[in-house]
């Protein structure tokens, strides 16, 4: 993936340069996560940005902690951490207004905070380091009103939008840019739900009653991320719709993948969070050293770096997703799902 060479070649850059391994020799880092409704943060967000850093850093130490979408969890492993010495704190926020005041006591104590995934709005962090979430939601919102305009659904149909947590300031920048690919597109939104701590089953539940409600004037539906995604499918079937309408996603996930594979969601997002979380150790070493990191952008008055998604879909799965060896086909293509990747090239 080019992306991911030429974020290689910054690190090992980083890596040789002088004093690289020694200005922060046995300093702490922690690593610290909002919840376990996705699998990515244990299956992709922590490994990463551990392997990075014990190429950064192999004397350093690195703490994980996951706050299982509880806000006085995170503080308290905030706290925790600062009290075992870390001197960076990547942090990606259960709640994005209360994580300002974390901001606040980390930098009072001169511990840096990287703000990971979602950003911190109301209190500059050191430095954001994301994938770009507005650009996801005009993307999948984008590729979804194409694909029915490609596919003949008359201009005044309505589609669901299903957001993410309203507590997580990035589910906010995903939904604006959803409203922004939906807005001139001809389509109406019948029905709008900000999803509480990203759960599938709230979404599904709260899916289940458009489809009541609406039944089918429902032509599509954009769903924030893949779990969302799932959930509206879900109550779909349940609901004996056949075929399901075009259900957006993101994050690529293994259970998203073999839905689009198998015909039931349309799209994802590609977002190896390897990725990001080798760019979060690469600036967690940079403030380390004392170094001022450059900024590529800047968000919420913080300078950050913002990484940019690719939309999957069953026409791009096998070069985006297999060929870059972001999944193995024999981690996706068993069981009911083998027969669809045989049609679509990714197993012979």
């Amino acid at each position: 993936m080019k992306i991911r060479s030429m974020l290689l070649a910054t690190v090992g850059l980083a890596a040789i340069g002088s004093g690289a391994a020694l200005a922060q020799e046995g300093a702490t880092v922690a690593f610290l996560m909002p919840d376990q409704a996705s699998t990515r943060y244990e299956q992709h967000d922590y490994p990463g940005f551990k392997a990075e850093m014990s190429k950064l850093c192999s004397s350093c130490t690195v703490i994980y902690q996951n706050a299982n979408a509880d806000v006085a969890l995170q503080q308290q492993q905030f706290n925790s951490v600062i009290a075992q010495g870390a001197k960076v704190v990547v942090l990606d926020p259960v709640d994005s207004a209360a994580a300002a005041a974390l901001v606040e006591i980390a930098q009072s104590q001169g511990v840096k905070v990287i703000a990971y995934d979602r950003p911190i709005p109301d209190k500059a962090a050191d430095y954001y380091v994301s994938f770009d979430n507005e650009g996801i939601g005009h993307a999948i919102s984008k590729s979804l009103v194409e694909h029915l305009k490609a596919s003949g659904v008359p201009e005044g149909s309505g589609v669901l939008q299903i957001n993410g947590s309203p507590t997580d300031a990035a589910a906010g920048l995903i939904r604006d840019g959803i409203h922004r690919g939906l807005k001139d597109s001809g389509y109406k939104t019948l029905a709008e739900f900000d999803t509480p701590e990203w759960a599938p089953p709230k979404a599904q539940e709260w899916a289940a009653g458009q489809i009541t409600r609406f039944g089918a004037e429902i032509k599509g539906v954009v769903a924030a991320n893949d779990g969302t995604g799932g959930g509206a499918i879900a109550a779909f079937k349940a609901a004996g719709v056949n075929p399901v309408p075009p259900v957006t996603g993101n994050d690529a996930t293994i259970a998203a993948l073999q839905l689009i594979i198998s015909g039931d969601q349309y799209n994802t997002i590609s977002k190896p969070s390897e990725i990001v979380a080798a760019a979060a150790a690469n600036v967690a070493v940079k403030l380390l050293k004392g170094e001022t990191v450059e900024a590529k952008t800047t968000l919420y008055n913080t300078p950050s770096e913002l990484f940019v998604p690719a939309v999957v879909t069953q026409e791009n799965i096998k070069a985006e997703i297999f060929d870059k060896g972001i999944q193995k086909p024999e981690e996706v293509c068993t069981g009911e799902y083998a027969e669809g990747c045989k049609k679509l090239g990714i197993i012979k």
